[in-house]
């Protein structure tokens, strides 16, 4: 907490030398030039308390695991792999933890979306591949992209995404529009209140814990989530003989080891899982031997990434994925064990 008010009043110093918001002048000066969670750097940026792309990623539920092979006709099977807590939404869990009101806005037309945002402080979902900064993608139309918006002059829109940037209306609600499920969505931030930051921590840590044990959404796709969709996994790369198992499923192709890099390291998650992220958020929550166990599972987990780009042998993988669902278990045995007043 120290920390946090340190940092708080170097915010406050620099928007007074520049005239800069509170946002800008903080991204100045914690920005790294590539932050490990996203969507957590800007809930940190938009809030006034110091926290940590750390805190934030654990107060959001941290790790997870979905996994899921989709197959349609015509077309290659698409494997998925979510790493980070899921599927609560991301940034009203950490907004709720932390006392932060917020409002969920739709709008029907984007012009009146607009108008709803001028003078606010708003999260909106736009299509990725709509962001001029970003490259075109296979994908537009369904590629669900999270940007933080901090100010909206006459005619031009200021975002963050990993830097900021200025995009006219006109561009902007073209990307605003073009993710048909979050058309127009905004979550625009209000007051912060009291925060009991242990208890926080505590509830945090415990949905964690209780996603990777299971159940999470009490019906049959649940076999998929947590230490049961770790085990599946294994299990499917260890299958050399029915459809099901990788090694007819996905054959000598980069189908489905070029989606397991890219789901471990770089898509809705941190490298290495999330894990190393989590636990650094263990570490400033006081509780460093389940810390050092998830470190040791991240670590695992980018060995997986990095074998999965230059190989096709499952067997080798499926063992790595053993060694990381015997670690995280053992660590949320530890985590389930809290106290009732949780270190912070």
């Amino acid at each position: 907490m120290t920390e946090h008010k340190k940092l708080k009043k170097l915010v406050r110093d620099r928007m007074a030398a520049t005239g800069e918001s509170y946002t800008t002048a903080r991204m100045r000066i914690t920005g790294r030039a590539k932050p490990r969670h996203r969507v957590s750097t800007l809930v940190a940026s938009a809030l006034e308390d110091g926290y940590s792309e750390a805190m934030i990623t654990g107060l959001a539920g941290g790790i997870g695991f979905m996994y899921a092979v989709f197959e349609y006709k015509g077309m290659h099977p698409l494997m998925t792999i979510v790493a980070q807590h899921h599927p609560d939404p991301w940034i009203p869990a950490v907004l709720n933890r932390l006392n932060v009101s917020f409002t969920e806005q739709h709008s029907g037309k984007a012009e009146a979306g607009i108008k709803k945002l001028r003078g606010k402080l708003a999260f909106a979902q736009v299509d990725r591949s709509a962001l001029p900064w970003h490259e075109t993608s296979p994908w537009a139309g369904y590629d669900p992209y999270t940007v933080l918006v901090t100010g909206i002059d006459d005619d031009t829109v200021s975002l963050v995404d990993v830097k900021q940037h200025q995009m006219s209306i006109e561009d902007f609600n073209k990307a605003w529009s073009a993710y048909p499920k979050g058309k127009h969505h905004a979550i625009v931030v209000g007051e912060a209140g009291p925060v009991d930051l242990p208890a926080a921590i505590k509830d945090a840590v415990s949905t964690t814990v209780a996603h990777l044990t299971g159940p999470v959404l009490g019906n049959n796709f649940d076999v998929n989530f947590g230490f049961s969709g770790m085990a599946k996994l294994a299990t499917q790369l260890r299958d050399g003989k029915t459809k099901t198992g990788w090694a007819k499923r996905f054959g000598d192709t980069d189908h489905g080891t070029k989606r397991l890099y890219e789901c471990l390291e770089l898509e809705y998650t941190a490298p290495g899982a999330t894990r190393p992220l989590y636990a650094e958020f263990l570490t400033e929550a006081g509780m460093p031997e389940p810390a050092r166990i998830f470190r040791e599972s991240g670590a695992k987990w980018s060995e997986l990434a990095t074998l999965a780009r230059t190989s096709h042998d499952y067997p080798a993988m499926a063992n790595i994925v053993d060694e990381c669902l015997n670690l995280e278990r053992h660590a949320a045995e530890l985590l389930s064990q809290l106290p009732e007043s949780a270190p912070a």
